[in-house]
């Protein structure tokens, strides 16, 4: 995953920034970003505060982290499936 440039402290000043009455444009070319990736932050960040912030990212860790032991898990499954398979189709035909 792509490290942002930008700390959640750096993106919720400038969201709070564009809330004050700066402009979208004006915030974008002072801080070197596309208007995309604003409208993108102001999307997903929108109306939040650090805490919500920090609670978020931990939520994807844990979502990271789990999405990785389900695959893992899957993984030993089908393994385990596919060695019992050949031991009994070994065992059924002398």
């Amino acid at each position: 995953m792509k490290l942002s440039k930008y700390s959640e402290a750096q993106i919720l000043g400038i969201l709070r920034q564009a809330e004050g009455g700066v402009p979208v444009a004006e915030l974008c070319r002072e801080h070197g970003m596309s208007n995309a990736l604003f409208y993108r932050w102001r999307a997903k960040y929108g109306g939040m505060d650090a805490s919500l912030i920090s609670q978020m990212k931990g939520i994807e860790d844990e979502n990271r982290r789990l999405k990785k032991m389900f695959a893992e898990l899957s993984m030993q499954n089908e393994l385990l499936k596919e060695a019992l398979g050949k031991n009994s189709a070994a065992i059924s035909t002398p």
